[in-house]
């Protein structure tokens, strides 16, 4: 057996594939964006086509050599670096140079697992067509890891969930057969559906190398608004106005706290605030509207029928002050980086139980210490990200001992209120842990019994989702 960590390994896999880019992993590809989990990899390589990642699992498979895939880099839960804790060093294998349109019209688009998240969208403009899926790291993030993790973003409250925007998935198996079910149909019911089974599995069960795409029209009128709520319950109230007057037609909810705003004003960032009194809490809301509706006069309709739950409002009269709101929402977390979290937490709850999940977590952290929470996210399908951070002046290193205390506060009001610790951004290495505390018994057992059938010999993103 070859060892990826020695020159004969890359070697071996160079005359295997005389084709294949092989060379030593820089550092960007064995530490996450948070800097909590450094990985290691005896090797980086960059297939261009299926049948190379497919020449690559075989090669690992009869060696017995752990595959970590890579897309953009940009999860947050470490499922893109593996430690030696969880086996020898690995290959890393990178979708980057796989970038190619292999189909495009009005209806879908077939696109490789390496397009960045922005250029997949680009491509659906080009179609004159929208692709929904949005996150603030668009920019480098992949569309196969974004599938890999069923990632969300702000508009699931419209669209969906990646799962629910993709029609098929070509994949490279443990034994490396390909899986091709890259069909633009609706409706397959020809057995098991293994596209939802490789989407979410963050490259524990295969590679996704490739995705069948659902595109949607383009609204014909978009508006933007924030809204100054005095709390949670006023926010989902007011949701629940904009749905009824607009049923089908609310893109994106998005609940803001305070402290996130007082962060951008801590660091100095060059953004637009549109109050000069920071609220304790905003809604940040994006309409799209059919052919013959104003999307500002619905706002300001809105706005009038809620009288009673908003106490302030800005309408975005123009694609400038629209990027502006947006930018404050999509720098929240790069301003969550710089200030340094003591733990951070992708969460969600039933929706009528945000408003008692916000109260509870805030109450039961409070007995631990003094400390500052940054509380954002998609209010709209009960998904928050929910950060903890030192008192102003300390550092989080200060609170070190404190760490896994807090992570365990709040997750326990999560699970007491029957909600998720892992909302959009998966489980990764990161949350194993969590998953084996928090998840049902029979689901685990399941889930195990799948990863053995379908990755015998566990190469497959070791440790990743389940132990190694």
């Amino acid at each position: 057996m070859l060892n990826p960590a020695d020159d004969a390994f890359s070697t071996a896999l160079r005359a295997a594939n005389p084709d294949l880019w092989i060379g030593a992993p820089s550092p960007s590809y064995l530490e996450e964006p948070r800097g909590r989990w450094f990985g290691t990899g005896g090797v980086l390589v960059k297939p261009e086509t299926v049948e190379q990642v497919a020449q690559v699992v075989q090669f690992c498979g009869h060696n017995g050599v752990g595959i970590v895939p890579y897309g953009g880099g940009t999860g947050l839960v470490a499922g893109q670096v593996m430690s030696t804790q969880d086996g020898a060093a690995p290959v890393i294998l990178s979708l980057e140079k796989m970038t190619r349109v292999r189909d495009a019209d009005s209806h879908g688009m077939i696109v490789e697992a390496g397009m960045t998240l922005a250029d997949v969208q680009a491509v659906a403009a080009g179609q004159g067509r929208l692709f929904p899926l949005s996150l603030a790291s668009q920019g480098s993030a992949r569309i196969g890891g974004c599938l890999a993790t069923n990632a969300g973003g702000v508009n699931v409250l419209r669209y969906g969930n990646a799962r629910e925007l993709c029609l098929g998935v070509e994949a490279v198996l443990a034994d490396g057969s390909v899986a091709s079910g890259l069909k633009r149909l609706r409706k397959d019911n020809t057995g098991y559906d293994l596209k939802d089974l490789l989407i979410g599995s963050e490259g524990s069960l295969g590679i996704i190398t490739a995705a069948s795409l659902r595109l949607f029209p383009q609204p014909a009128a978009q508006g933007t608004a924030m809204f100054v709520v005095p709390s949670p319950e006023a926010a989902l109230q007011l949701l629940s106005v904009a749905e009824t007057r607009m049923p089908g037609c609310v893109s994106a909810f998005e609940l803001i706290a305070q402290q996130g705003l007082l962060f951008i004003d801590e660091l100095g960032m060059d953004l637009r605030q549109p109050f000069a009194d920071r609220p304790g809490w905003m809604v940040l809301c994006e309409i799209g509207l059919p052919e013959g509706m104003e999307a500002e006069d619905a706002l300001a309709g809105l706005f009038e029928a809620a009288e009673d739950l908003v106490i302030d409002g800005v309408i975005a009269q123009s694609e400038r002050q629209r990027d502006e709101m947006w930018a404050l929402r999509e720098h929240l977390p790069e301003a969550n980086k710089r200030i340094g979290a003591i733990s951070s937490h992708d969460i969600s709850v039933p929706l009528p139980l945000l408003p008692e999940f916000i109260a509870r977590a805030q109450a039961a952290l409070a007995r631990l210490g003094d400390m500052r929470i940054n509380c954002f996210g998609h209010v709209g399908d009960g998904n928050l990200h929910y950060n903890v951070f030192p008192a102003q002046g300390r550092s989080r290193d200060a609170y070190d001992d404190l760490r896994i205390a807090v992570k365990d506060c709040v997750y326990e009001v999560v699970d007491q209120l029957g909600g998720s610790v892992s909302a959009e951004h998966g489980i990764g290495r990161l949350k194993v842990g969590d998953l084996e505390r928090y998840s049902d018994p029979g689901k685990l057992n399941a889930m195990r019994l799948i990863k053995t059938a379908l990755d015998p010999q566990g190469i497959m993103n070791p440790g990743a989702v389940l132990r190694a």
